[in-house]
């Protein structure tokens, strides 16, 4: 039996609304191809529906139209081996991107119809799931007043009130990082050693994007078991400044306030006495520090085209028969011919 059902999960704040057409295209063109397609807009409604359906061994794929924030949801909120598709309509679409993945409707038909899978390591902070990247400090404060002041679908200008806040409000207080070295086997009743380190910025990422194309952790690889984490000592926003340049020239790393790592776990505290530090989430709002943070190998399962090979990461696999089998495009069965 080939599994045939796919939800198209839908976030109303992602930039989907006004991506409807497409939407209402992708949907009609699955239903075309065969399959049994329902749109939903709930999250507690979509995971239980997956959860359901992936142990039926019915569910083709769950498509997340939106932005990096959707795709992180929808991972954290579903079993592991839940085949996702990503159709970007977000503000930010930084796993598209390292995927590959535009937002053209033949072009997903053709991918959940192939059903060609690639696994990637995932992020857990503090219980929820990430796929690129946690940040700490300024870039979180941005976030966090964003957020708090948003109505609905944001564009990239809508970060300029944020940033200008979080110039004139932001205290650069320490943080300290503990991390597990990456040279030695782990377990779950190792702890992390007492050693930290003090930055005023803490990025730690499971792929090299960051938001505006900066690669502030260029060799981070989603299949290789590890975080890379990337932190800088100066706390303030002419040091910001600095570090940005670095960044974008490349250089950042070879600066002795600029200390790197990989690690399987991490945790990030602030120093005592600070008010609340947030720290952001594949560019969501994550919570306030403390935060511990681990690498879950080969947690997340997507669907890409057959001609994707993304940067720095494994080439795409057929899945197994038993989530998406990968038959041609004809072989999918049809809707009933008209009556003659």
């Amino acid at each position: 039996m080939n599994p045939s059902r796919v939800l198209i999960s839908l976030n109303p704040k992602a930039g989907a609304r006004s991506g409807q057409p497409l939407i209402d295209a992708v949907q009609s063109g699955l239903t075309e191809r065969g399959f049994q397609v329902e749109t939903i807009t709930d999250i507690d409604q979509l995971a239980n529906q997956a959860a359901t359906s992936l142990a039926a061994g019915q569910l083709r794929a769950v498509i997340s139209a939106g932005g990096d924030g959707t795709v992180a949801l929808i991972a954290d909120r579903t079993p592991p081996g839940t085949p996702i598709a990503v159709f970007p309509l977000g503000t930010e679409n930084l796993l598209a991107k390292y995927l590959g993945m535009t937002a053209s409707v033949t072009s997903l038909l053709d991918s959940v119809s192939d059903g060609k899978t690639l696994t990637l390591d995932a992020g857990e902070a503090n219980g929820h799931l990430f796929l690129l990247m946690v940040g700490c400090g300024f870039d979180a404060d941005v976030v966090r007043r964003l957020h708090n002041e948003r109505t609905g679908h944001i564009h990239h200008l809508s970060y300029a009130k944020p940033i200008l806040d979080s110039i004139w409000n932001y205290e650069y207080p320490e943080l300290r990082v503990f991390c597990d070295s990456d040279d030695r086997p782990q377990s779950p009743a190792e702890t992390i050693p007492e050693t930290p380190i003090s930055a005023r910025w803490v990025f730690v990422g499971n792929l090299p994007r960051y938001a505006g194309g900066l690669r502030i952790l260029p060799d981070a690889d989603g299949n290789d078991g590890l975080l890379d984490l990337c932190t800088f000592k100066g706390g303030s926003i002419w040091n910001g400044l600095r570090y940005l340049s670095g960044v974008m020239i490349g250089q950042h790393q070879t600066w002795e306030d600029c200390t790197t790592r990989r690690a399987r776990c991490l945790r990030i505290e602030a120093e005592a006495g600070a008010n609340e530090v947030p720290f952001q989430m594949d560019g969501d709002p994550g919570g306030f520090l403390p935060v511990d943070i681990r690498i879950l190998p080969n947690r997340l399962t997507l669907i890409v085209p057959n001609v994707s090979q993304p940067s720095s990461a494994a080439a795409p696999q057929t899945a197994d028969p038993s989530q998406i089998p990968s038959p041609p495009i004809d072989t999918v069965p049809g809707p009933p011919p008209p009556p003659t």
